[in-house]
């Protein structure tokens, strides 16, 4: 879909379903699922839906919600056991069927797709849409899907293991050789495994799902998974081999279908650079055919691709990782400053609004971790930029709006700042806010409650403010950090959002102190503005005075307008004629 053609700008909240509704707070280390508990998808009610459509989210992106490998036994239900895991309740990524469900996530094992086909129309009926992870670089060692539809072949079904590579194979194999797990391996923080049938054999080998061509993987491998074949021969120079199609693009086109049968709206696809742009512009092309309305987006670490992954695979949108999100990091961290800002729009000119802005996900550490920020407002202002920059989609993370810091060791992941994924755990400062599946914050501190709205306040004006939701953006920054001009510091941020007759001056402050900023703004954004009359002004909401155009372009002393900015904070002043 074409990006302007939207009503809403995008808006996304991730929730783990294991850890989301789950309220159990015994978090011991290692625990059992009886132990710490886990969240299931009918827990995820009307009320939950509700509280996050009522704090300004247009999609819920549901993580974790694909079957994959885990120690929990479940062969009562005619699930296979598996043995190599990373923690307890195992990696979301290490998919084991992608025709089913993790059963941990149902009431009723036996009835768990019926469950989760209740979350997702429960979620529309609330007015939210559906993403779910694709996850097409690799799949579990013991993949095996109990669920596929009638008629579907299973990947690695036809492979013939006696090749290294063939374009049709579904895996990469090491003939000749037998999997080993790491010497340091060890599931359950020890050496004892949770299943009696311990052993596991796998010959050939696989090629491990971060592209290592070895049957002995290391510990900080993707060990527990295996590499899928595109028709990418890596060990001949990366030639391919794209026509015919090959067999494994066929099978996840069909995975991709499936889901969307079941009313998914969009998918978080995974690594989607491990798997070449040919295979996403040939199976994104096609089901947008039919599907038009349906969202992709990039899990993307490599700004040179970017390009690439949105005109020729087709991608509607990409992580902001490795640029808007790790200079926001360092300048909160006193690593750079807002001088480093204009640089990232100005590369990402032409694609920003198909860049998803974020500060914490699964993967990243919480800003109020130690390890990130130690505060948790001091997300606020970088919010606030990434909300108000551009007309691209935004995410926060559950938990990030309370404050969550991601303590404690639950188990395989280490306390570093994460909420693991790997373990069954409850997540304590979000667990106020379920509040018995309340849903309401009841157990938030007075603090928690007013980060809680500050972030619904950022989140809400993304689609109700004409200029912030789809107005055109103009950077103030560097025509005001001109040695000319003094009173303008690198911890302050400024720029325009403007759209028809609405226009907005945005401030930023990043600073723990107070800032003074000196600001003036350029004819020619006056004139992009369609702002041309003599009266044109500034009208201050606090103060209710006037600021004539003149002051705010006028170089000579005294003539800019003047801003005592709090701490952490922003101010949005409206632009009208007067």
């Amino acid at each position: 879909m074409n990006d302007n053609s939207r009503k809403q700008r995008v808006i996304i909240y991730q929730l783990v379903v294991r850890y989301f509704s789950n309220t159990n707070t015994t978090n011991k280390p290692w625990g059992t699922i009886v132990e710490n508990g886990c969240g299931k998808f009918n827990e995820i009610n009307d009320t939950a839906l509700g509280a996050l459509k009522d704090q300004g989210y247009t999609h819920i992106w549901f993580t974790g919600v694909l079957e994959h490998a885990t120690l929990t036994d479940n062969s009562k239900f005619g699930i296979s056991p598996d043995q190599i895991v990373k923690g307890r309740a195992g990696s979301p990524y290490a998919i084991k069927d992608y025709y089913d469900v993790d059963p941990d996530l149902a009431e009723n094992v036996p009835n768990r797709l019926n469950e989760f086909a209740d979350l997702i129309r429960r979620t529309h009926n609330a007015g939210l849409k559906a993403i779910i992870d694709f996850v097409p670089n690799h799949v579990a060692r013991t993949y095996q899907s109990d669920m596929k539809p009638n008629g579907i072949r299973d990947l690695g079904d036809d492979d013939d293991t006696r090749k290294a590579f063939l374009p049709n194979n579904n895996f990469y194999y090491l003939p000749n050789s037998s999997f080993t797990t790491p010497k340091d391996y060890k599931p359950l923080g020890n050496s004892e495994f949770l299943l009696k049938n311990s052993s596991y054999t796998e010959t050939p080998a696989k090629v491990s799902g971060n592209d290592v061509f070895s049957p002995s993987p290391s510990i900080s491998d993707w060990f527990e998974t295996v590499k899928l074949n595109y028709g990418v021969d890596y060990q001949n120079g990366g030639k391919t081999h794209f026509h015919p199609i090959p067999d494994t693009w066929k099978k996840m086109k069909a995975i991709l279908l499936y889901w969307i049968d079941l009313g998914v709206d969009g998918f978080r696809c995974d690594m989607a650079e491990m798997v070449p742009v040919a295979f996403w512009s040939w199976a994104i092309g096609n089901i947008k055919k039919d599907h038009p309305e349906v969202d992709f987006l990039a899990e993307i670490y490599n700004p040179q691709a970017y390009r690439d992954y949105i005109h020729n695979g087709k991608f509607d949108y990409l992580y902001d990782k490795v640029e808007l999100y790790d200079t926001v990091r360092n300048i909160i961290q006193n690593n750079a400053s807002t001088d480093d800002i204009t640089p990232v729009w100005q590369g990402q000119e032409g694609i920003e609004d198909h860049m998803l802005r974020f500060l914490e996900n699964h993967d990243e550490q919480r800003i109020a971790s130690s390890y990130f920020a130690g505060d948790a407002w001091k997300g606020i202002p970088m919010m606030a930029l990434i909300s108000f920059m551009h007309r691209g989609p935004v995410m926060v993370y559950y938990g990030q709006e309370v404050g969550e810091p991601g303590s404690g060791v639950p188990g395989y992941s280490d306390d570093d700042g994460r909420t693991t994924i790997f373990d069954y755990w409850g997540v304590p400062e979000h667990i106020k806010w379920v509040n018995r599946r309340q849903y309401d914050g009841g157990q938030l501190s007075g603090d928690q409650k007013e980060l809680f709205d500050r972030y619904g306040q950022i989140l809400r004006l993304c689609n109700s403010n004409p200029a912030i939701q789809k107005g055109s953006f103009y950077d103030l920054h560097f025509y005001n950090r001109n040695d000319q001009y003094q009173g303008y510091s690198n911890k302050v941020f400024a720029f325009l959002r403007y759209h028809k007759s609405t226009c907005l001056l945005i401030i930023i402050n990043f600073s723990t102190s107070h800032e003074n900023a000196d600001i003036r703004i350029p004819e020619d954004a006056w004139k992009l503005m369609g702002i041309t009359g003599p009266n044109a002004g500034l009208l201050t909401d606090e103060k209710e005075e006037i600021i004539s155009r003149s002051s705010a372009t006028d170089p000579g002393a005294g003539s800019q307008m003047h801003f005592a900015l709090s701490p952490l904070s922003y101010e949005i002043i409206q632009i009208t004629l007067v």
